[in-house]
């Protein structure tokens, strides 16, 4: 099972990242902006040099503008990553243009996720690409009116015979991690609050409280 932080808030890396529970931390446009930053401004340096001290094997960062920036703006996310020894996986949204640019981002050298997966037929896609990742938005394909589930069982089928992971987004409870877990999914991007909830338990918390009572003698 492999799980990824999906936020680009420094706060959260650094209270969840300690937790050894997260393989990497993926960003995007639409979480920038959530924090109030302007994506073409950000530090990449000191993102990427955070994540990568924290401990993150792993970060996702998404391209933008023309062809031009975007192949310039990927090469130089895939060489931060290089230098601080962080895989920096280049986000492509999955649309014509991204196929397009898809094969000279992976020449420069850099792990590739298509980006906005909605439909199955994108996974064949991707798998064509050879394309490491794939983000299936479930949460999305739902808001759409789409069967997400029957889509992602057909897209974990898919990525059996394939070297493509599909890394599943757009998750909105724990409840729908632990179903797509069920049925064999084992990639999974999450929120810093699905992340609070998968690590908790009231249940858990309760036995722990009787435990420390019994230690100090007194009664359960």
């Amino acid at each position: 099972m492999r799980l990824y932080l999906d936020t680009a808030d420094p706060v959260d890396w650094e209270y969840l990242m300690p937790t050894g529970a997260f393989y990497g931390i993926t960003t995007n446009p639409l979480l920038i902006s959530q924090l109030g930053l302007n994506y073409g401004e950000i530090v990449w340096e000191e993102m990427v040099s955070k994540a990568a001290d924290l401990g993150a094997k792993e970060l996702h960062i998404q391209i933008y503008g023309d062809v031009n920036k975007a192949l310039s703006f990927g090469k130089h996310i895939y060489h931060l990553g290089r230098s601080l020894d962080i895989s920096c996986v280049i986000k492509i949204p999955f649309t014509l243009e991204g196929i397009l640019l898809s094969r000279k981002i992976k020449e420069l050298g850099a792990k590739i996720l298509m980006t906005a997966c909605y439909e199955p037929k994108q996974m064949i896609t991707a798998c064509a690409l050879k394309a490491d990742y794939v983000a299936p938005y479930f949460g999305r394909m739902m808001d759409e009116g789409l069967d997400a589930m029957a889509h992602m069982k057909v897209i974990e089928k898919i990525a059996r015979k394939s070297t493509c992971i599909p890394v599943v987004a757009s998750l909105r409870n724990v409840q729908q991690l632990t179903d797509l877990a069920a049925i064999g999914h084992n990639c999974f991007t999450i929120s810093p609050d699905v992340a609070r909830d998968l690590f908790g338990s009231k249940f858990t918390d309760a036995a722990a409280i009787a435990f420390e009572t019994a230690i100090k003698g007194g009664k359960v």
